[in-house]
């Protein structure tokens, strides 16, 4: 069975099949760091499922919002004209909290938090923290995470910080 770890204190992302890790990808998380409530925009902590898998067979750069393509292709001249804008391209792995009251209902829904693993322009940084709540990736490896998982694919998301 596969899963996903989400190591907030190095940035990565690992893919692991049968417990033994096949992928690991530089990612960007909060800059905010992690929490659970509604409008923190942090990280969410926890185990989750891809609840919903969002642009299979896209071009990469395909500009969603609100989970739809909007039928732009992101470029830099787009991005100088809507500067302000959180770019969220190519595919989406939409997350949902399994743990109830620490990610899950009420004010701590990861899914109603809109929480995603996502692509992102080529020139974001990873690595490092950066986004306001979701997990970001490069576009070429989203798509090869994409193609590799399936609906329901637990992911954990783990802030363990050396004491």
């Amino acid at each position: 069975m596969k899963s996903l770890a989400v190591q907030v204190p190095t940035q990565t992302l690992e893919l692991f099949d049968g417990g033994r890790l096949v992928r690991s990808y530089r990612i960007s998380t909060s800059n905010r760091g992690t929490g659970e409530k509604y409008g923190s925009f942090c990280t969410p902590r926890g185990r989750h499922l891809v609840r919903a898998r969002i642009g299979s067979g896209a071009a990469l750069n395909t500009v969603f919002v609100k989970r739809r393509p909007t039928g732009e292709i992101y470029t830099p001249e787009l991005s100088a004209r809507f500067p302000g804008r959180d770019w969220i391209l190519t595919r989406i792995l939409w997350l949902s909290g399994c743990e109830p009251g620490f990610n899950r209902l009420g004010e701590v829904d990861t899914m109603r938090r809109y929480i995603y693993i996502h692509g992102s322009p080529d020139s974001a940084v990873m690595g490092s923290p950066g986004s306001i709540g979701c997990i970001r990736m490069h576009n070429r490896d989203i798509v090869e995470l994409f193609d590799l998982i399936e609906p329901g694919t637990p992911v954990d998301i783990l802030d363990l910080r050396p004491v």
